[in-house]
């Protein structure tokens, strides 16, 4: 079965990709159905930023974003809500969303879920979104994050979801290195049975890899690495990266791949399955 692509559409000034782009319901719905139009089968709406250092904001301001968003489009695609917000949740599925992205892993929104019938995306974070890239630390990253997501997706089935999808958490409160260890291992979460979500998209890893790759940093371990390991190709050159790395997770049993660039990476899609 090939995987879902799952398009990202913020609603935010601050998203660290493209904040600032959609900065309004109208301008966000014009995006999102250009997403739909070039092969997105899941539209991700999201009105509060988790980048790295990022501050929470209300429910009404987030609800104010993403509400008449997710509006327009149920007609016309199955809809996300990446909210960390009980109360935004709600109101996101009344107004048509039928998955709940939750980025905290929170049973609060496993109830939401439970109570409106709708898939509950449970992800790994290592502390919240301003503070889980301050020094991440794990004994052994793919054990821990395996452990939490199955202790957690057994609990959500217990309280009533029906669907339990599970998220490694990529870039959120881990290393360059323990991103890499868990796409390397994303067989032991498939391995799980419940659909694993993997969101690699534009990521700041991903950019230090850029860097190697193309001369402007050096590998770790070299002369000067101490410096050049903060370096990062910019957003806008990640695109290769980016497929790159949702067609390794999709390879390795990915249910569904999370991206900015849903036109390329459905033309990923196409060739692999052309070639199979």
């Amino acid at each position: 079965m090939p995987p879902l692509i799952m398009g990202v559409v913020n609603v935010t000034p601050d998203s660290f990709s493209d904040g600032g782009c959609w900065p309004d319901p109208d301008s966000a719905i014009v995006h999102a159905r250009e997403l739909v139009a070039a092969g997105a089968d899941i539209i991700d709406v999201g009105g509060e930023s988790t980048r790295p250092g990022a501050a929470p904001v209300g429910p009404e301001v987030e609800a104010a974003r993403v509400v008449p968003v997710i509006e327009a489009l149920s007609g016309d695609v199955r809809v996300s809500v990446d909210t960390m917000t009980p109360e935004v949740a709600e109101l996101a599925v009344a107004a048509g969303a039928t998955i709940v992205n939750d980025v905290s892993g929170s049973f609060e929104l496993a109830r939401v879920a439970a109570r409106n019938g709708c898939v509950w995306v449970c992800m790994h974070m290592q502390g919240t979104p301003r503070t889980m890239q301050e020094r991440p630390h794990y004994v052994d990253v793919v054990a821990e994050v395996h452990d939490f997501l199955v202790e957690r997706a057994r609990i959500g089935l217990a309280l009533g979801v029906p669907e339990v999808w599970i998220d490694p958490g990529i870039g959120f409160g881990k290393t360059t290195d323990h991103n890499l260890s868990l796409l390397k291992h994303l067989d032991v979460l498939v391995a799980t049975g419940y659909p694993v979500v993997v969101g690699t998209s534009r990521k700041s890893s991903l950019g230090r890899l850029t860097a190697q790759a193309d001369g402007s940093s050096v590998p770790d371990g070299a002369p000067g690495a101490q410096a050049a390991r903060t370096l990062a190709a910019p957003v806008a050159e990640r695109l290769e990266a980016s497929i790159a790395t949702a067609v390794w997770s999709w390879r390795r049993g990915a249910r569904v791949v999370r991206v900015h660039d849903v036109a390329e990476t459905v033309t990923a899609r196409v060739t692999i399955e052309s070639a199979a």
